[in-house]
């Protein structure tokens, strides 16, 4: 049986979701027919039975190839900045870095006082940020570098592991 790589099952469990939804939606269009009343009903390409074949192979396919992701995900590791991360876990860190980068860039964009409103005739509020926004301008810079390195060392890894999945009625 051929193997494929992480990345190319990455891809295909898209496809295979796809292919699902679109045989659901032919389920529907086959499963009924609109006819004058005494006609026969035209003939059609495909049966609901054919099609329900179809979709329980392709979601069998579906579900294998998930908890091969999922044992590969879990036991296949990664080395980033001097520590070893599961892939899952590396995914899961990938993620927290760019929610912290879209934070610090938040941070990063401020003044670091602006005016909010007058109080009286002599006096006014203001907003005084509590922190320098240029070091999270730059913080935000760097923990996004980070994500991003960290997101190429999985696609690399995901390219290297090799599943045993015949990929080749879908690719």
């Amino acid at each position: 049986m051929p193997n494929i790589s992480l990345a190319e099952a990455v891809k295909l469990k898209s496809v295979l979701s796809k292919r699902i939804h679109e045989l659901e939606e032919e389920m529907d269009r086959t499963a009924f027919v609109e006819v004058e009343k005494g006609t026969q009903p035209p003939k059609q390409s495909r049966t609901l039975a054919q099609v329900e074949s179809d979709l329980a192979a392709i979601r069998k396919d579906f579900r294998l190839l998930d908890v091969l992701m999922y044992k590969a995900n879990s036991i296949n590791e990664i080395e980033f900045e001097g520590n070893h991360y599961t892939i899952v876990e590396a995914i899961e860190l990938a993620a927290q870095l760019r929610a912290q980068a879209r934070k610090y860039k938040v941070y990063g964009s401020v003044h670091k006082e602006e005016f909010l409103y007058a109080v009286g005739d002599s006096s006014a509020m203001h907003r005084v940020a509590t922190f320098e926004p240029e070091e999270y301008r730059l913080k935000a810079l760097e923990t996004e570098r980070q994500a991003n390195r960290l997101s190429n060392a999985i696609n690399a890894k995901n390219y290297s592991i090799l599943l045993d999945f015949n990929g080749d009625q879908y690719f």
